[in-house]
């Protein structure tokens, strides 16, 4: 598909904001996913090429913490490993969903990541002990890594709660292996949706520049700010987005509530 220098250049100033977002509280995707489908391009490509982009912000974002000795690799090799073979799953799947379905979908676990972000718990950023042990630490980055390569927004947030809340982590510490294990899900739903066929790659590209450069800001800014300032930006960004999605004529999940 075609699109303008003005939609392509948007689309890329979107993308640099996900980048640094994603890199300090994660749901970068609440930005990219909706900002691709409010420019015309269909659901599964939208995340697909959403998937091409982050994939590169998020390596950035994994170079930048592993130089601060942030991330213990051996650890969570295994995790990483489980988070790979879930997200393949999910992006699996989604390619077998039908379209029109995931159109009025999306609209729907957008709401749902806004009420997350509104009610989540505000995380420590003191490593604690782990209430739990390796094997469900492997189970738990499966299970979101489903999530990631079905759709994708908000998993960084999910991660992050989930390592801090389970098992015992600081912010900064798990928001720095939370880039890992997300890089590994990415990489894997990447893979499955270009044997798919569904990724734009010129967008994507040309996406992923920016994406990376937000990814380099967010990660330096995460050590300072943390996400104090991101989530109450990232949930006006998602509820704006969401309208505009449910605002189109033709979205199934309009169409439903008022036929």
């Amino acid at each position: 598909m075609e699109l303008g220098f003005d939609v392509i250049a948007l689309l890329m100033a979107v993308a640099f904001v996900a980048g640094v977002i994603d890199a300090i509280a994660g749901g970068g995707g609440l930005l990219t996913i909706p900002a691709l489908m409010a420019a015309g391009v269909p659901p599964v490509q939208a995340i697909a090429t959403n998937k091409l982009q982050s994939s590169f912000g998020t390596a950035s974002a994994v170079v930048a913490f592993a130089r601060k000795g942030r991330i213990d690799f051996r650890r969570f090799a295994k995790p990483a490993i489980g988070a790979f073979v879930g997200s393949a799953l999910g992006a699996w799947t989604l390619q077998r969903i039908d379209p029109t379905f995931l159109a009025g979908l999306i609209p729907v676990l957008l709401i749902l990541m806004v009420v997350y972000f509104t009610v989540a718990p505000k995380a420590s950023e003191e490593d604690r002990h782990s209430r739990f042990g390796a094997g469900a630490l492997v189970g738990m980055a499966a299970a979101i890594g489903f999530y990631d390569g079905f759709f994708g927004p908000g998993t960084g947030s999910f991660l992050t709660t989930a390592l801090v809340a389970l098992f015992g982590m600081g912010l900064v510490s798990a928001t720095a292996h939370t880039k890992f294990l997300n890089l590994s899900s990415n990489v894997a739903a990447l893979i499955t949706l270009v044997i798919g066929g569904h990724v734009l790659w010129l967008l994507g590209l040309l996406m992923a520049v920016s994406s990376i450069a937000g990814a380099q800001v967010g990660a330096h800014l995460a050590v300072r700010i943390g996400s104090r300032v991101i989530r109450p930006l990232l949930v006006v960004m998602a509820l704006a987005l969401t309208v505009k999605l449910l605002s189109e004529p033709g979205n199934p999940l309009r169409q439903m509530v008022l036929g």
